[in-house]
């Protein structure tokens, strides 16, 4: 005699059968994903290959090597002089070309764009560049400002009192005119004078 299956046995099959389904496809995903692991290891070994050829690009301004004094040297000798012009200098140099690239990049790439979208990217991105290289002019004017003091025997002494900067914060910031005390004293006062 056939017997009728209660609901709840109906309702476990159904899920038996589900389970089954979802346990053979979990098992092709597996292959799938232990080839796509396997081609991906043999592409890392490829690209490992390839990286290994292919020299790395420099990008931003590149470490200026440091100055290490010798032992009871004089503070601003002719060489610590010297080094700090060829940092000076390279620094000024290296500037000048980016803003040269950057001149000949945008006269290059000046497109009219149909599209709103294109055209707003393309205003914003050569604000933000046209910003960057603002910034590098206002610095080339103080390194030449600097190399004048060097010219003038003032450099690597403070502008405001007098003492010696130290090398330390000329290697950190071959730029600066004020020393530590100084500084300090003066980025107080501007965020009293902006509150």
């Amino acid at each position: 005699m056939v017997q009728k299956k209660s609901l709840m046995q109906k309702a476990l099959d159904a899920a038996k059968k589900v389970t089954k389904k979802v346990a053979a496809k979990s098992s092709a995903a597996k292959k799938v994903t232990k080839k796509v692991a396997a081609k991906s290891s043999a592409a890392k070994k490829v690209t490992k290959k390839v990286v290994k050829k292919v020299p790395k690009k420099i990008t931003g301004l590149r470490k200026f090597n440091s100055y290490t004094p010798k032992a009871n040297e004089s503070y601003m000798n002719k060489s610590q002089i010297k080094h700090f012009i060829k940092i000076l200098t390279d620094w000024k140099l290296e500037l000048s070309s980016d803003i040269d690239r950057t001149v000949s990049h945008m006269q290059d790439e000046l497109t009219a764009y149909a599209d709103p979208n294109d055209r707003a990217s393309q205003e914003s991105d050569m604000a933000l560049e046209l910003r960057n290289r603002d910034r590098e002019r206002k610095l080339i004017k103080k390194i030449d400002g600097t190399l004048k003091n060097i010219d003038n025997d003032e450099y690597g002494y403070c502008a405001a009192c007098g003492e010696k900067i130290g090398l330390k914060r000329l290697l950190a910031r071959p730029t600066a005119t004020l020393c530590i005390d100084c500084k300090t004293l003066d980025e107080i006062r501007e965020k009293q004078i902006a509150k």
